[in-house]
């Protein structure tokens, strides 16, 4: 019997919008967490494998500059176990006692590497640093019955306008019900606090192919059905780029660094999977800038949603044909 060749790797899949608004090519980072291996001992591995030099922040947040897949972070993913980086007042007299409490919660609490953005037709790369990973010894969420890692992407928008966010955003929301399917994420997960979908009524409300409104409209209508960072696609970040002031006048304290990107975060970490890539997670994501770069199918799906009568599983078979044709 012959042997069936089966592929060796997963395609990347490209967006539709290659470059940003000063014609260059677009950028993606992504974040990963996992258990196991120390900060520092990542850190090593990885300016091993990727050269450059390595800065320490604190005993447990390790940084690598010029590496050949530019600069990452790695840090036990709590505040609270790196003073430095909050309240200055604090950062006196705790050092010693977090250091302690790193080490002793580090098989509880995620590193959580960082990668800086890279471009989009270099972003298979990344798939290197997982390798890395494996080789250490790290754990995902297939792991451990209350391990709870995800990944994030952070691709950049492509014009940082009005018409471009909106269009993004009706695509995820009306996609989204099929994203969460794909991932799948189980009971635990869920139970450990898997971002909450957008509220019903504000998908309805950006839905409707008569929503395209202005920025300052469209930051006042998600904060105000949105006021958390606990979304599956986070716009925070962004929207605090585009309009800090108005922004912060509703979320005066929330941790937000702004950015021209999306922060789109997924469930599924699964470092120590031989067979786990980045790759079936960004392409879906490839879908939503698909639909969203297509204006008037966007608005036909809209329109077909807000028509339907069905529940979101339901839904997410409609919109399936649309990601499949």
């Amino acid at each position: 019997m012959a042997q069936l060749a089966l592929p060796t790797s997963i395609e990347f899949a490209m967006p539709p919008v290659l470059h940003n608004g000063q014609d260059r090519m677009r950028t993606v980072g992504i974040e990963v967490e996992f258990v196991g291996p120390t900060a520092e001992q990542t850190i090593l591995a990885l300016q091993e494998k990727l050269g450059g030099q390595i800065t320490e922040d604190d005993p447990h947040s390790f940084v690598l500059q010029d590496s050949t897949l530019g600069d990452m972070s790695v840090e036990l993913d709590s505040r609270i176990l790196h003073p430095g980086k909050g309240d200055k007042s604090h950062g006196r007299v705790l050092p010693r006692i977090a250091a302690w409490f790193g080490f002793a919660a580090r098989h509880l609490v995620p590193c959580e590497l960082v990668s800086a953005p890279v471009p989009l037709d270099r972003l298979h790369e990344l798939d290197r640093v997982l390798t890395v990973l494996r080789e250490l010894g790290a754990k995902g969420t297939q792991d451990g019955p209350f391990y709870a890692f995800g990944l994030h992407f952070n691709p950049e928008i492509p014009r940082q306008d009005a018409e471009t966010v909106t269009a993004f955003m009706k695509s995820f929301v009306l996609l989204n019900p099929w994203l969460r399917r794909e991932v799948a994420p189980d009971a635990t997960r869920d139970l450990l606090g898997f971002a909450d979908p957008f509220p019903p009524d504000y998908v309805r409300k950006v839905a409707s192919p008569d929503y395209w409104p202005d920025v300052a409209t469209f930051i006042d209508d998600y904060l105000a059905a949105n006021p958390t960072r606990n979304r599956d696609l986070d716009l925070l970040p962004l929207l605090h780029h585009l309009d800090a002031a108005r922004v912060r006048a509703a979320l005066p304290h929330e941790k937000i660094n702004g950015r021209p990107t999306f922060h789109y975060r997924l469930p599924d970490a699964r470092v120590s999977d031989p067979g786990w890539s980045i790759a079936p997670e960004w392409n879906r994501w490839v879908a939503v800038e698909r639909l969203a770069a297509d204006r008037e199918r966007l608005d036909a799906v809209g329109a077909a949603y807000l028509a339907f009568e069905g529940e979101d599983k339901s839904w997410a078979n409609v919109v399936e044909q649309v990601v499949q044709s």
